[in-house]
């Protein structure tokens, strides 16, 4: 089992009707982090929620919302996340990027 001691959370908060050259940005972005190297990525669709312009999206059906919440999540070193940090300052121009401390216990893959 290997232990990373610097390990951090990388989370991105967008909305689902964001877009980046012509494709959905949680799509953009989970590309751009595997091509980068990154350990893993995993996008979470939220049911309700608001940003800095405090509009709320929601999937209720008398409220629906074609612009819900996503958020991107990713776990690596910190000096990964880092590196990519420029790329989605490009990418994301709306929305909310955060890093927090990480205590990764396993991290294993399947076996090829």
């Amino acid at each position: 089992m290997e232990t990373i001691e610097d390990g951090a959370l990388l989370r991105i908060f967008i909305g689902e009707s964001d877009a980046y050259e012509g494709r959905p940005l949680y799509e953009a972005i989970v590309l751009m982090l595997r091509k980068e190297g990154l350990a893993g990525a995993t996008v979470f669709r939220g049911i309700e929620g608001f940003g800095a312009s405090s509009t709320i999206h929601t999937a209720r059906v008398l409220r629906l919302s074609e612009d819900l919440p996503i958020v991107i999540e990713c776990v690596d070193r910190r000096s990964v996340i880092e590196r990519v940090l420029p790329r989605l300052d490009e990418m994301v121009t709306e929305g909310l990027v955060t890093i927090e401390k990480a205590d990764v216990r396993i991290y294993r893959g399947r076996d090829a």
